[in-house]
């Protein structure tokens, strides 16, 4: 099947990203792992002209609502970034662990493929989005409140932060 991907003529358009983890394995909940994630978003943001309206960190993958000049341009070097990050803190920390990710051929994989990029043209598509990804702890009983969740953009605490829409 192949992987749905963002349309040249809509590549700044905001769009609703969902990024997996390859064999949707368990793996940012240790090892400063959330920070990867969190510190290569922001940089985006400070350098690339990212806007990011809303982000959930789940165990094995995030979601994020994005704007940028280039989305496929971002996701590309978003993947290829913390994907070295990834590989790095595997060998440091969990050396048997970065198998998992190694394909037929012996190249390293992180992420699947697909991005299943939504284009936004809607704001109830937008609030949609939004309070699905925020409710995606909560339907993975990892919290009771969306706000509960740290790695979420429903929680005002959260050190990393949203661009108002």
């Amino acid at each position: 099947m192949p992987s749905v991907r963002i349309s040249k003529d809509f590549n700044q358009d905001i769009y609703f990203l969902t990024m997996t983890v390859a064999r949707w394995y368990y793996l940012f909940d240790r090892h400063h792992r959330w920070h990867i994630l969190a510190d290569s978003l922001a940089y985006c943001r400070e350098h690339k002209g990212l806007k990011l309206y809303g982000f959930v960190f789940i165990l094995n993958h995030i979601h994020v609502i994005v704007q940028s000049p280039d989305v496929s341009g971002f996701v590309r070097d978003f993947k290829r970034f913390t994907s070295g990050e990834f590989r790095k803190n595997l060998i440091k920390n969990e050396p048997t662990v970065l198998k998992l990710f190694l394909d037929q051929k012996g190249n390293y994989e992180f992420w699947q493929k697909t991005n299943m990029p939504k284009c936004i043209g809607l704001e109830s598509f937008f609030q949609n989005k939004l309070t699905y990804m925020h409710n995606n702890p909560v339907r993975k009983n990892y919290v009771m409140k969306p706000e509960d969740w740290y790695w979420s953009s429903a929680n005002e605490l959260c050190e990393l932060k949203v661009d108002e829409l």
